[in-house]
């Protein structure tokens, strides 16, 4: 199976988050080996580096929004290099950083996307649907938003990041593992009827239905996005994030999310988000990230791979 290039492009933010540390995520997953377990499966690797933003002011939301400024630069600068290397016809690996990166790192897909003339799926593995506004977050912490960001919600200077808003429409989304949901959220959730698997559906359901049912429809011109954030996982497998949920994706059902977007073959850009390797057990979540991305990378765990 040949690959696509890869770029890695480190976000060492945690500017979005209530926790600080998940600015030390790029260097925790080099450290675990991630550019050397994809070189080892014939990719193409190139590691650009971290770009730089300012720094984390550590201050009080003002009007909803803690950090605003600062969230939208340091996602213009991702949007930017981002878009730089679809271009290229690289494939844009995103080391975070926090979860409000997403908005920049699917905003640049998205707007690649209407440059090809591509449609766009975007899978959001997460313990959290990310859909809040600032009139709903009891935080302010934009790293609950950007999904609602992406999908128009959300202050211009983020909705508008790429020029165009909403830069996707909720019909592109499929959230995978949701467990931690605030009640206004919901509300909103439902409203925009955004496809969210929970982990009661996966439970029901089984991933393997899951997975089909939130790749449905995908084709030749289809660009999928994953945004892989760690929290996904549960707990006990990965400790190293801030937000971590009880009753999270196993790690066999993690393994069959990564090989089952590996068999689609549609992967174009992906997300790692939410480490933070202060909260990690000697670097074992980052170690699982990497295992996780070479299984998205055509690694198979079975007989038959």
């Amino acid at each position: 199976m040949s690959h696509q290039p890869v770029s890695l492009i480190g976000v060492p933010t945690d500017i979005g988050a209530g926790d600080r540390g998940a600015r030390l995520g790029p260097e925790a997953l080099r450290i675990a080996g991630l550019a050397e377990a994809l070189i080892a499966r014939g990719v193409d690797v190139r590691d650009l580096g971290n770009l730089d933003g300012p720094r984390n002011p550590w201050t009080a939301p003002v009007q909803g929004y803690r950090h605003l400024d600062e969230v939208v630069e340091w996602n213009r600068v991702l949007m930017e290099a981002s878009l730089a290397e679809l271009r290229a016809g690289r494939m844009p690996i995103m080391l975070g950083g926090d979860h409000c990166l997403g908005v920049g790192s699917v905003t640049a897909v998205a707007r690649w996307c209407r440059e090809q003339g591509k449609q766009l799926r975007l899978l959001w593995l997460d313990a959290h649907s990310d859909f809040n506004t600032s009139d709903v977050t009891p935080s302010g912490n934009v790293h609950g938003m950007p999904v609602a960001c992406l999908c128009g919600l959300g202050p211009d200077a983020l909705t508008r990041l790429g020029g165009d808003a909403p830069a996707i429409l909720p019909s592109q989304v499929r959230q995978i593992g949701i467990r931690s949901v605030d009640p206004e959220e919901k509300r909103l959730i439902k409203t925009h009827r955004v496809d969210v698997y929970d982990m009661r559906y996966i439970d029901e359901a089984g991933m393997k239905r899951t997975m089909e049912a939130a790749l449905a429809g995908i084709d030749d011109n289809t660009h999928l996005h994953v945004s892989f954030d760690v929290d996904f996982l549960d707990p006990s497998i990965a400790p190293g994030v801030g937000t971590t949920v009880p009753g999270g994706v196993n790690y066999r059902e993690a393994q069959l999310v990564m090989e089952m977007i590996a068999d689609s073959g549609r992967m174009g850009s992906l997300d790692i988000v939410e480490l933070n390797p202060l909260l990690d057990n000697q670097n074992a979540t980052a170690k699982l990230a990497v295992d996780l991305v070479e299984s998205l990378f055509g690694k198979s765990t079975l007989m038959r791979g």
